[in-house]
């Protein structure tokens, strides 16, 4: 039996422009956001097997995650291998933290240390899951290397480009409301017809003037031209703006902010619970 044990970071997305392509190495996002501290911690263990057998437990509980599954699927192909994944998971799913990615990513590196192949591929096999899934566009890329990025075309390299903002700061994270599914979302023609028109917009402004303040400051006209907000996030984030720059996470009722922490999470904490977390500036990684 062999054992490794990988992190990948939580990923907000301020805002995004989906990208499909027939080719999944060249579908995604583009957009800017922020890498968690908070995130996915997976230990996997390998051992021979007579047929292929995946188990996924988070947080010490049996789940059938099917990103993870199809990821792993992904990397091992038919052989037959016996795989035990126990993740911890710091963030809930469905809140716009990108812990779908993280949670195939980390199983992902692990599993590939284990067998002796490259990141890159691990890389590729839970991108291609995500997005096989539409649980996410983004993310893995994102969550892979790490810090503020923009993400300047989709997809994984070479044609997928990320250009890093520097900074280092707390976050304060707040849920506020139910768990939103980004699948269902992206099949509202509708609301699927605002997000690529103003996530268009916020990219091309975005690359424009490359700044954290900048990030925040359309991160909030996405939220508003885009309608994804409800009245209660919308309270939340004029609350948090007294204190420091705020906006919604994408795609998930919650809310991220930067400024005064404890200022901002008390005033936070009145809409709902509230995470503190830094910027992580590393990326998915082997932590043993």
């Amino acid at each position: 039996m062999f054992k490794a044990i990988a992190f990948a970071p939580g990923h907000i997305s301020g805002f995004f422009e989906p990208i499909y392509d027939k080719d999944l190495s060249r579908s995604g996002s583009r957009g800017a956001g922020i890498n968690l501290t908070l995130g996915s911690l997976s230990e996997v263990t390998l051992e021979n097997s007579t047929s292929q057998q995946i188990f996924t437990f988070i947080n010490n509980r049996k789940s059938n995650i099917q990103v993870t599954k199809l990821a792993l699927k992904l990397l091992i192909g038919d052989n037959p291998y016996k795989i035990n994944i126990k993740t911890k998971n710091d963030l809930p799913f469905g809140q716009g933290f990108g812990m779908s990615a993280a949670t195939a990513l980390s199983a992902t590196y692990a599993c590939a240390e284990i067998m002796g192949i490259s990141k890159s591929d691990a890389m590729k096999a839970s991108h291609f899951a995500e997005v096989s899934l539409r649980t996410g566009l983004g993310d893995v890329m994102a969550s892979s290397f790490g810090g503020i990025e923009i993400r300047k075309s989709a997809g994984l390299p070479p044609w997928g480009v990320i250009e890093h903002i520097p900074g280092q700061f707390e976050l304060v994270l707040c849920i506020i409301g139910k768990k939103l599914e980004t699948k269902k979302v992206l099949q509202d023609p509708n609301r699927s017809a605002r997000i690529i028109d103003y996530g268009k917009y916020c990219i091309k402004n975005m690359i424009q003037k490359p700044s954290v303040e900048n990030l925040f400051h359309l991160s909030m006209t996405f939220t508003k031209k885009t309608e994804l907000a409800n009245k209660t996030i919308l309270d939340a984030i004029d609350a948090a703006q007294n204190f420091g720059h705020a906006s919604m996470c994408m795609l998930g009722n919650s809310v991220f902010a930067i400024g005064k922490t404890d200022e901002l999470s008390k005033v936070l904490s009145a809409f709902g619970r509230v995470y503190v977390c830094k910027v992580d500036e590393l990326g998915a990684r082997i932590v043993q």
